[in-house]
């Protein structure tokens, strides 16, 4: 018996010599996070979070450019506006109503950051350093055959490597070599005239947008499939003129038409020697006659 006491209080220290190294490390940790450089905290942050969505200086992408938004924003105003910006654009705000309009009205997903964290990424955005990393790097143009593999990605005839949904299970590019698309997400036959190509990378490659996040989480797309729709897109874009908006109405009108015809034809020859007249109408005759 004493034995096992022994060994139940030398489980206990251990235990308890754990819990006082985790509780230690945990206040390391949060000693640390506080002395941290609040305009290296705010890189992170932006890096992390903004990045693929906004540019330092680089120019819009899917949002605007966050270079001297400090003077052209009031502080507590931008804090609200990324914590909440659906509900700032819901309550009329008319900045937030016509940066809404300006983007397409893509609203911008509640950040769940701090209002300290914001304030490191405003920081950061200040320094001449944000404005030299946050420049984009030059999109690398799309061979012939990789605009032809975008093409394909694009419509589900080359299956993404990783095992993504095809774009145009939800999207529509208006060009003749491609199939109807969906209607449950917008229209990208002028994506790239709207975003550029930083813009459309930052969408292919990391979309900001919630569904699309869900739908290529555990399915990322590679770097060769970024390019290659890029370059579909951007070629789509360059060509719309020459390509006819699809109106399937008509022709399924039409199609629905003949194969009525078709069916009433087909019913009509194949019925052709059935019996005309009623089955009861002969045997009554044949029962009047016999009396």
């Amino acid at each position: 018996m004493v034995r096992y006491l022994r060994v139940a209080d030398a489980v206990q220290i251990r235990v308890a010599a754990c819990a006082v190294t985790v509780a230690w490390s945990l206040l390391n940790a949060a000693a640390t996070l506080s002395a941290q450089d609040p305009v290296e905290q705010g890189r992170e942050i932006f890096q992390t979070t903004c990045a693929v969505c906004h540019t330092i200086g680089g120019g819009n992408l899917v949002g605007p450019d966050l270079q001297g938004v400090t003077e052209r924003r009031d502080e507590d105003w931008i804090i609200r506006f990324v914590q909440h910006s659906t509900e700032v654009v819901e309550s009329g705000d008319s900045v937030a109503v016509a940066l809404f309009e300006q983007f397409y009205r893509v609203p911008m997903p509640d950040q769940p950051l701090t209002d300290e964290q914001i304030r490191a990424v405003l920081a950061y955005t200040q320094t001449d350093a944000a404005v030299t990393a946050a420049a984009p790097e030059p999109l690398p143009e799309a061979t012939a055959e990789q605009i032809l593999l975008g093409q394909a990605l694009f419509q589900g005839h080359t299956r993404f490597t990783n095992g993504g949904p095809t774009c145009n299970s939800c999207h529509e590019v208006t060009n003749d070599a491609v199939i109807g698309g969906g209607l449950l997400a917008r229209d990208l036959t002028t994506v790239f005239s709207r975003l550029g190509g930083p813009g459309v990378r930052a969408v292919v490659g990391s979309s900001p947008y919630p569904v699309m996040q869900r739908a290529y989480l555990e399915n990322p797309l590679t770097d060769d499939e970024v390019v290659a729709l890029v370059g579909f897109l951007k070629k789509a874009d360059e060509e719309q003129a020459f390509h006819q908006p699809r109106d399937y109405g008509p022709k399924l009108f039409g199609a629905g038409v003949a194969g009525t015809l078709v069916l009433f034809v087909s019913c009509s020859l194949v019925w052709n020697g059935r019996k005309r007249g009623s089955v009861n109408q002969a045997i009554f005759d044949r029962q009047v006659r016999s009396t």
